[in-house]
C-alpha cells in the first residue's frame, strides 16, 4: 500500500507543471539589436561624421535608447498581461489624445516637413504613433474577448473594424503617417481575421483591395501625371523611378543601385559606396544598404531571423494560457511581420516609398523602445505558459 502511494506522489510531480520562459526568443532579439547597431554604424557613420563630427553619433544614441529599451522589456516581462486590460480602452483614448495634442498644441514638432514627434529633453524626440500601435494591440483583444460569440456576426465585425479604423484614421489625420495608419490598421485586420469564423471572406477583401489599389495607382499615374499632391506624386515616382530618377524617386533608384551593385556576397562591410548618396539611409532605406555591404545572403540571413521571431511569437500565441494572451500575441507578431514586409516591397520598389522603418535594425529611437515593450508583452505571456513536467 505504501508502494502505491509513493509511486502516485511520484506521477504527480511528474504532471506537476512547469513555468516556461522563451530563451530562444530573447537571444534572437538580443542578436538582431546588436546585428542592427554594427551595421547602423557601419552605414551611418559617413553621414554621422558630416553631419555631427562624430562617425559614432548615431551607434552612440541608439546603443543607449537600446540598453534602456532592454530594462523596459525585462520589467514588461514580469509584469501579469492581464493587468492590460484593465488599462485598454484609456490607453487607446490617451494615445488618440496625444495624437492630438501633437497636431493642435506647440508641443509638436515639425521635422522634414512632417509634425509627428514631440521635442524632448536631451535634443530627443517622441512619436506618439509607436504608443497607438501597441493600444491597438491590447485594445482590440479586450474588445474581442468582451464580445465573446458576437465576434463572429457582421455587426460585431464591423465593430471591431470601426474601432482599428478609427485608430488608423487618427494617426493618418493627426500625424499625417500613412504607413503608421497602415499598420494599425493591419494589426486590427490581422487580430480579427485570426480570431473569426470565416476567413475566407477575409482573404477575398484583402485581394480584392489590392487589385483595386494596383488598378487605381496606375489610372492614377497616367491621369495625374502633373499632379502637385505629395502623395499622387509617390505614386507616380513609384510606377516610372528612372523618368524622375533625379527627383521624387531619387531615394528609391539610389537604393536600388545599391541592391543591385551589392551582389550576392556583397562588398565587405564597411566598403558600401551608395550610402554617402542616398538620404536619410540610416532609417527605412537601411536595408538597401545591407544589401549593398552583405549582398542578398546578408538580406537572406536578415529576413531569416525575422522568421524566427515570428515563429518564437507564434509559438507563445499557441500555447497562450487564454484567449487575450493569444489575440494580444497575434497583435505583436502581425505588427512585426507587416513592418518587416513593407519595408522589404518599399526598398525593392514593390510598393510606393512610405517610409516604413526596419524593425530593431533601422535607427529610431521611438521604434526601438515600444518594439521592446512589445518583445517585453511577449516574453511575459511566455511566462505564464504551463508546460506538463
Amino acid at each position: 500500500m505504501a508502494q502505491r502511494i509513493k509511486s502516485r506522489r511520484r506521477k504527480a510531480v511528474k504532471k506537476q507543471a512547469v513555468h516556461y520562459f522563451d530563451y530562444s526568443l530573447l537571444a534572437i532579439i538580443i542578436f538582431l539589436m546588436c546585428f542592427g547597431l554594427v551595421m547602423l554604424y557601419s552605414i551611418s557613420s559617413y553621414e554621422a561624421r558630416t553631419e555631427y563630427g562624430d562617425g559614432m553619433y548615431f551607434l552612440k544614441r541608439q546603443g543607449l535608447i537600446g540598453l534602456g529599451s532592454i530594462a523596459a522589456m525585462m520589467w514588461v516581462s514580469r509584469l501579469d498581461y492581464h493587468m492590460f486590460s484593465k488599462y485598454a480602452a484609456m490607453s487607446y483614448w490617451g494615445s488618440m489624445l496625444l495624437l492630438a495634442l501633437v497636431k493642435f498644441t506647440p508641443l509638436g514638432i515639425e521635422v522634414n516637413g512632417a509634425r509627428r514627434w514631440f521635442r524632448l529633453p536631451a535634443n530627443q524626440s517622441f512619436q506618439p504613433a509607436e504608443i497607438m500601435k501597441i493600444a491597438v494591440i491590447i485594445f482590440i483583444p479586450y474588445l474581442i474577448c468582451r464580445m465573446g460569440n458576437k465576434v463572429h456576426t457582421l455587426k460585431g465585425s464591423l465593430g471591431v473594424v470601426e474601432w482599428g479604423g478609427l485608430a488608423a484614421l487618427g494617426v493618418y489625420v493627426l500625424t499625417d503617417n500613412l504607413s503608421s495608419a497602415i499598420i494599425v490598421m493591419g494589426i486590427s485586420c490581422c487580430i480579427l481575421f485570426v480570431v473569426h469564423k470565416k476567413q475566407k471572406i477575409f482573404l477575398w477583401i484583402a485581394g480584392g483591395g489590392l487589385a483595386v489599389f494596383v488598378a487605381g495607382s496606375y489610372i492614377l499615374g497616367r491621369l495625374l501625371e502633373n499632379s502637385t499632391s505629395f502623395r499622387l506624386r509617390r505614386i507616380i515616382a513609384w510606377l516610372n523611378p528612372e523618368k524622375y530618377a533625379s527627383t521624387i524617386s531619387f531615394q528609391t533608384v539610389q537604393g536600388l543601385y545599391a541592391i543591385g551593385s551589392g551582389g550576392f556576397f556583397g562588398k565587405g562591410l564597411g566598403n558600401g559606396v551608395q550610402k554617402t548618396v542616398i538620404p536619410e539611409v540610416q532609417n527605412d532605406m537601411i536595408l538597401s544598404a545591407i544589401c549593398e555591404e552583405l549582398g542578398v545572403f546578408g538580406a537572406i540571413i536578415i529576413l531569416v531571423l525575422f522568421g524566427l521571431l515570428i515563429y518564437r511569437l507564434l509559438f507563445i500565441a499557441q500555447n497562450a494560457p487564454d484567449l487575450y494572451g493569444a489575440l494580444i500575441m497575434t497583435g505583436i507578431m502581425s505588427h512585426i511581420a507587416i513592418q518587416v514586409i513593407l519595408n522589404v516591397m518599399v526598398v525593392t520598389n514593390m510598393m510606393p516609398n512610405t517610409g516604413i522603418t526596419l524593425p530593431f535594425i533601422s535607427y529610431g529611437g521611438t521604434s526601438i523602445l515600444f518594439l521592446m515593450i512589445e518583445m517585453g508583452m511577449a516574453l511575459g505571456i511566455s511566462r505564464r505558459i504551463k508546460l506538463e513536467g
